[in-house]
């Protein structure tokens, strides 16, 4: 089989994390349409994020952000994201490059993007609704006293994109 000096992979990748900064774009304009809302899970290491020492302690390789109903100052640039959040009533400020993101859900309509970076090439797992939630980060950034519990549905038809799947090993 050809070498693939194009490299698709790549190619696929950074138009993915292109649609990732479209909708990250859109909420920080508009704010979140109808029942949207984002889990968004990173390598809290990688080069580039910006976290408070307090959360990299409790989170010192992969963190999983939500944003719902509290989150604030939310600002996309060309390779990274910032966004205000609130741990444990503690406010803090996350920046956040597109290249250490691993992993974008939106429960309201089952679409998910998984991506694999240089320090995790291979060792990506599929990720599903219970996953992310369990990765998820309690914090008052998606906490809702009104709400039932129930807006997350797990009828099973979470759709994950996989990159590697394309990729010649």
């Amino acid at each position: 089989m050809a070498t693939d000096l194009i490299r698709y992979d790549v190619l696929t990748r950074d138009a993915l994390r292109g649609v990732l900064r479209r909708v990250l774009t859109d909420a920080a304009e508009h704010g979140l349409p109808g029942e949207h809302h984002f889990y968004i899970t990173f390598l809290s290491n990688a080069d580039g994020v910006r976290i408070s020492p307090r959360l990299l302690s409790q989170y010192p390789q992969e963190m999983t952000i939500i944003l719902q109903h509290q989150f604030w100052d939310l600002v996309v640039r060309e390779d990274e994201f910032e966004v205000g959040l609130s741990f444990g009533g503690i406010p803090e400020r996350l920046v956040v490059p597109f290249n250490a993101i691993t992993r974008f859900f939106d429960p309201a309509v089952q679409f998910g993007l998984q991506f694999e970076t240089a320090e995790m090439a291979g060792e990506i797992e599929p990720a599903t609704i219970e996953e992310a939630e369990k990765l998820a980060i309690p914090a008052e950034t998606t906490e809702n006293p009104d709400d039932d519990g129930d807006d997350h549905p797990h009828d099973g038809g979470a759709q994950v994109v996989r990159l590697d799947r394309f990729r010649k090993k």
